[in-house]
């Protein structure tokens, strides 16, 4: 998952700040930076430090899980909490880079998404990738990922990041696979040789990114006709900067994104204590003010006003239609497939 934009961010940070008190103790918190980290520092971090007198210092990163290793491997990681996407909290756990969570102190498993429950994390954010396009200069809206790969009717270049993860389920549903049978087909070679297939008829007219304000960009230079791109970055530049993008939702995949304590925390305590408190219905109920991701924890879902929730991957009419991403699917072949997908861009 990565970040979305909001004016109110700066504005909420200044007035938190105003104070400086005295911390008893300190804990490193790690998540991906720019205006996202800015909502959470609105909503989560100064309002925790202000509440437990516990100091939280920030960082950020783009994930993977070659920096978890090396973190936990030193027998000393400077960095307690962690936000990780989907497939780094299953490597990660498995692999034992994380602490297990005392889900007691988070007021039970049952509290939230089932999604969102983790030996050794905690759901913070459903967030989706989804094909978006400009409303101001599209005459003809696409609706599913058949038109995405439709250039005669729907004429331009198209943009998708760069990897084997979302852009084979993307091909195989453009194809015509049932969604309920996307992954039996994807794990078979046939289904990874027609998915590849499918993606050389497009590749004439497909762009890759990687950053995650590339697709946005690609959209506002004309330079592509529709991209995929992380839901929340769509609304957040409409807001902030008076775009007209859309998103299709029928076809979009989602995940979560979750936090975790290292192992081998210098403060576990207190790393837990911030668990808590970020997690709580009254924290994840405000962060769609500011960003339009999911939340997860259930009472707080509730809390959310329905003009903010309309833009959620939650959303019940957003995520009729979704597919959600196959974690394991991905923890088994991403190696192999990372190695074809290269090889292919190779050729």
């Amino acid at each position: 998952m990565k970040t979305v934009t909001s004016t109110g961010i700066l504005l909420a940070c200044a007035a938190l700040a105003s104070a400086a008190p005295a911390f008893a103790d300190d804990v490193t918190v790690v998540s991906f930076g720019g205006t996202y980290q800015d909502a959470q520092r609105a909503v989560m971090f100064k309002p925790f430090e202000a509440a437990s007198g516990i100091k939280v210092t920030e960082e950020s990163w783009d994930g993977g899980i070659g920096v978890l290793n090396a973190k936990a491997k030193s027998g000393t990681p400077d960095w307690d909490v962690v936000q990780v996407e989907a497939e780094d909290l299953a490597l990660g756990c498995a692999d034992g880079l994380f602490e297990k969570l005392d889900w007691a102190a988070l007021g039970g498993k049952d509290k939230f998404l089932p999604m969102a429950v983790s030996d050794c994390g905690v759901g913070t954010a459903v967030w989706s990738m989804a094909i978006a396009y400009d409303g101001a200069t599209t005459t003809k809206a696409p609706q599913s990922w058949a038109d995405f790969w439709n250039v005669a009717d729907f004429p331009g270049k198209r943009a998708l990041r760069k990897g084997p993860k979302y852009t084979l389920e993307f091909a195989l549903l453009a194809d015509g696979v049932p969604a309920d049978q996307l992954y039996k087909v994807l794990a078979t070679p046939e289904g990874v040789d027609r998915a590849f297939a499918k993606l050389d008829a497009l590749r004439p007219n497909l762009i890759w990114w990687e950053a995650g304000a590339q697709p946005l960009q690609f959209l506002a230079s004309g330079e592509v006709a529709m991209t995929s791109t992380f839901n929340g970055r769509i609304t957040g530049i409409n807001k902030s900067e008076g775009k007209d993008f859309r998103l299709v939702w029928p076809g979009s995949m989602y995940s979560v994104d979750s936090w975790t304590i290292l192992r081998g925390s210098a403060h576990p305590e207190a790393a837990q204590k911030f668990l808590s408190f970020a997690t709580a219905p009254e924290q994840q109920s405000k962060m769609p003010e500011f960003v339009a991701y999911g939340m997860t924890n259930l009472a707080g879902i509730e809390k959310i006003p329905a003009d903010l929730l309309k833009d959620l991957p939650t959303a019940p009419d957003n995520i009729r239609d979704a597919i959600g991403l196959d974690t394991d699917f991905w923890v088994d072949n991403n190696e192999a497939l990372t190695e074809r997908f290269n090889a292919w861009l190779a050729e």
